[in-house]
């Protein structure tokens, strides 16, 4: 579950991670599909590019923490 930004493919602009899969996790906050918060799911239409790679950045780190958490509860 990993993408990239593709600027050419959006003309510049920086893409929406959103594939689809809106369920939020209660234990994380954290939606199971994009893995962004709620605010930031709400914020994304305003945030400008900057803030859009910062929230591209941080769902690496978020993606690894949801996979290690869902291995833990499958044992």
């Amino acid at each position: 579950m990993t993408a990239r930004i593709d600027h050419a493919a959006t003309g510049g602009g920086v893409p929406s991670p959103c594939i689809n899969v809106c369920r939020m996790d209660a234990s994380s906050g954290w939606c199971e599909g994009c893995l962004r918060t709620i605010d930031e799911i709400a914020g994304w239409s305003l945030y400008d590019d900057d803030e859009k790679r910062a929230v591209w950045d941080a769902l690496e780190a978020r993606r690894a923490q949801f996979i290690a958490r869902q291995a833990k509860v499958q044992r």
